[in-house]
């Protein structure tokens, strides 16, 4: 059994949750920097994606995702300005499910779309309770 997060030793001046929500933010903010990378890599792939969706100016919205899922991964991962930023990728995150991932009788945009739809909800939990104690938030 799992010892409740509260009563958690203290190592160093940190807690368990201070680890937890460290490695929280380094979690969602991996998928984040991923996909950065990978358009990054190839946009040529990613811009006919985004042409695909009929969405206006899309070397813009290429341009656009790509640094706030680099900047924005990067900021989770050092807690710099971590509710904003997680507010930020939370909008970024359903918006993308609602214009990329909405046809949900393919079961693959299905799942993307919930992925989505998830990383939203992991992104409201670091909205409400801030980075942590190891971010750099917490050093200001």
């Amino acid at each position: 059994m799992i010892a409740p997060v509260a009563n958690a030793a203290v190592q160093n001046g940190h807690t368990n949750a201070s680890y937890l929500a460290t490695a929280g933010r380094v979690l969602i903010a991996a998928i984040f920097l991923l996909s950065g990378f990978s358009k990054a890599a190839d946009p040529a792939s990613a811009l006919g994606y985004i042409n695909s969706t009929g969405l206006p100016f899309p070397a813009l919205a290429l341009a656009g995702a790509i640094a706030i899922e680099l900047l924005g991964g990067l900021a989770l991962v050092v807690g710099y300005r971590t509710r904003l930023v997680a507010a930020i990728l939370a909008l970024f995150s359903l918006l993308t499910a609602f214009t990329f991932h909405a046809n949900l009788v393919d079961q693959n945009q299905f799942i993307h779309f919930f992925k989505n739809v998830a990383m939203a909800g992991g992104l409201l939990q670091i909205i409400a309770f801030g980075g942590g104690s190891l971010s750099l938030d917490n050093r200001r």
